[in-house]
Parts: structure tokens; sequence; C-alpha cells
């Protein structure tokens, strides 16, 4: 292999990202897809490539992704902080600016587990005094 690629792994909620980056042209593909396909939404897309857009260095890595799980507003902050891990990961030095933009920070909201005696996580069953 010529090019050394550095890892990242982000979560959140059910999805969860591997990412590689190398330094190249600026390709972005999710699980062999580019990201504008991968994504339907603009709003997500964005979020993926928030990190790099942040540093204002798109056009310096090439960002290969596999993700799974969740949603697509899941899979896409997930992504965003796999690919900020492993920027931390490739240069240091970019560590405070990812810090401050946030992008170091995992989400650590889940889905609450169903209750027994409840219909949902919270919501009880409809009660009938008669």
């Amino acid at each position: 292999m010529s090019a050394q690629f550095v890892l990242g792994l982000g979560r959140r909620k059910s999805a969860v990202a591997r990412v590689r980056i190398k330094p190249g042209t600026g390709s972005y593909q999710i699980n062999g897809r580019p990201v504008s396909e991968y994504f339907g939404t603009l709003r997500d897309a964005n979020e993926a490539k928030a990190p790099l857009t942040l540093l204002e260095t798109p056009d310096t890595y090439d960002v290969d992704a596999n993700v799974h799980g969740g949603g697509p507003h899941g899979q896409a902050g997930a992504l965003s902080l796999g690919v900020a891990r492993a920027l931390k990961t490739a240069n240091p030095a970019l560590f405070e600016r990812l810090r401050q933009g946030g992008f170091l920070t995992r989400d650590p909201r889940m889905k609450e587990r169903k209750k027994y005696g409840r219909r949902g996580a919270r919501r009880g069953f409809q009660f009938s005094k008669r």
C-alpha cells in the first residue's frame, strides 16, 4: 500500500462509522458511494463534512467510511465524530480547533429501553376506571 491511512471511529445513537482518511484530493466515499449520493438531505451531507470544512481542508484528505445502524441523521453525526478523531490522530496540532468546534464530543443520547408494566419507555397503558 503506497499511502498510509489513519482510522477514526464515530458513534451516535445506534449508528457506527468506521472512517479511514489519507492525504489525497478530497474524495468522500461512504459505503462505496459519494457523500452527496449517500445522504438524501444537504443537512446530513454537510454535517458529515463539517470537521473538514471547519479546518478549511476539504481537498486535503480522501475519506473512506463504512457506516451501519441508525438513520441518516445519526449516521451523519457518527461520521462527523469519526472524521474528527481521524484528523486528530493524523495531525495532533488540530486537536484544539476540533475541540473548540465541538467535533470531538460524543453525543451520549441513546434510545431508552422499554420497561415492564409500561407501553413504552415511560408511557403507561391507558387507564380505564370502568
